[in-house]
């Protein structure tokens, strides 16, 4: 690599960030034959949250030549979500839906599975450089990166195409100015591993379970069973109800993880394992996933909220869609981003937005907890909640505002 400034290094794809999003484009391109490098400003392994697959996400590690990296990793195996509100129960077995594909999946500690990724890209012809840092674009038919290392020297790269997948760090939304006002209420986050000893039979580790505050509707928990014994817990609510100092995070948790039953029962005084960490502010939305020589993957454009564990199968989604639009290009053909990228992504997204929103309202609360459910609509939620929220096949998918609604009256009208 020559780091004078007054060279250009020229290549035909640039990645931003080295996430599960990153990876998995910078590989679909890699075993097209297309040069491609791959710029993270951190060093692997480094800690994530979002530890819960959706088995949609599957297909995807798959075409990218990773999944038996993956499979073979000693990952926990999970097939499906288990919800509680106080005396409640439902449990959904993901092999159990109306959409054909993996009904299976894992749940990972994120430090070991994103840099396993992004190694598998790296062995199929990915260049890679941790500790470099995008600091500015200049954009248009062939858009030119201004790249620094950590040693401060800095260095150009002009590529064919700009995928941004940096996450939260969203590179190029905030320096293109392309962030716009997210329409999720601010929530925040906190959570921490802990050492769980859970007897055996005490709970279904092949599952995640989502708990709801007893007596409040919009506060809810994930537990998520780790190999080795570890657990994932966190608690999510309106950002002014976790706002508490940092020496003050790790009560707070413990207080609310024992007001909750099922949390409290399987848990109990279970040791952290890391300091307790908060996010706030993760909703995010953008005005556009495209634009002149980019487009933007995964969270780097839009972020909902971790209810349903669905941001690493929206990045892996991004990832693909973007991957095969961009070698259409690359080999000539006229391509628009608008048709082929932007809208199919958002078709997704917007279905688990349905999702999140109804979660929070109380809707779906409603329909996840009713006793008497169908088995038919049963398989059309247990798709979408496995991560297949493109399938419209599916009218929950299909039109999920309006089925929703429709569902819930429903429910509220039948007895029992």
């Amino acid at each position: 690599m020559n780091t004078q400034s007054g060279e250009v290094e020229r290549i035909d794809v640039a990645v931003i960030g080295a996430g599960p999003a990153g990876a998995v484009a910078a590989a679909l391109l890699a075993r097209a034959g297309r040069s491609v490098l791959v710029l993270e400003r951190q060093h692997f392994p480094r800690f994530s949250i979002g530890e819960s697959l959706l088995p949609q996400s599957m297909a995807y590690l798959d075409e990218a030549g990773m999944l038996q990296a993956v499979v073979e990793a000693g990952f926990q195996y999970k097939n499906g979500a288990f919800f509680a509100y106080r005396e409640k129960t439902s449990s959904f077995d993901f092999r159990d839906k109306h959409t054909d594909g993996w009904g299976t999946t894992y749940q990972v500690e994120r430090a070991v599975f994103d840099q396993l990724l992004i190694r598998r890209a790296a062995e199929q012809g990915a260049q890679v450089r941790f500790g470099h840092t995008v600091r500015s674009m200049e954009t248009g038919a062939a858009p030119v990166l201004e790249v620094a290392d950590e040693g401060g020297r800095t260095y150009r790269v002009a590529a064919q195409f700009v995928l941004d997948a940096s996450g939260f760090g969203r590179v190029l939304p905030r320096l293109l100015g392309l962030e716009t006002p997210s329409h999720m209420p601010e929530r925040a986050a906190l959570f921490s591993h802990v050492r769980d000893a859970l007897p055996a039979g005490s709970t279904d580790r092949d599952k995640i379970c989502v708990a709801v505050h007893p007596e409040r509707r919009d506060v809810w928990y994930w537990m998520i069973p780790l190999a080795g014994g570890r657990t994932s817990i966190g608690c999510v609510a309106a950002a002014e109800f976790l706002d508490v100092p940092e020496a003050q995070r790790e009560a707070r948790l413990r207080e609310l993880m024992g007001e909750e039953p099922t949390i409290a029962r399987l848990l109990g005084d279970a040791p952290f394992l890391m300091p307790v960490n908060r996010i706030a502010g993760y909703s995010a939305n953008v005005e556009r996933l495209h634009g002149p020589g980019f487009a933007l993957l995964g969270n780097a454009g839009e972020f909902l909220d971790p209810v349903f564990s669905s941001g690493v199968t929206i990045a892996l989604r991004s990832a693909h869609l973007a991957a095969h639009t961009l070698l259409r290009q690359l080999a000539g053909e006229r391509v628009d981003w608008a048709a082929d990228y932007d809208g199919p992504l958002r078709k997704g997204i917007d279905t688990f937005r349905a999702f999140v929103e109804r979660w929070y309202t109380g809707e779906l609360q409603d329909i996840v907890f009713y006793p008497n459910q169908t088995p038919k609509i049963r398989r059309m939620i247990s798709a979408i909640l496995a991560g297949y929220a493109w399938d419209e096949t599916n009218p929950y998918v299909a039109d999920p505002e309006r089925r929703l609604t429709a569902l819930h009256e429903t429910c509220m009208m039948a007895p029992g």
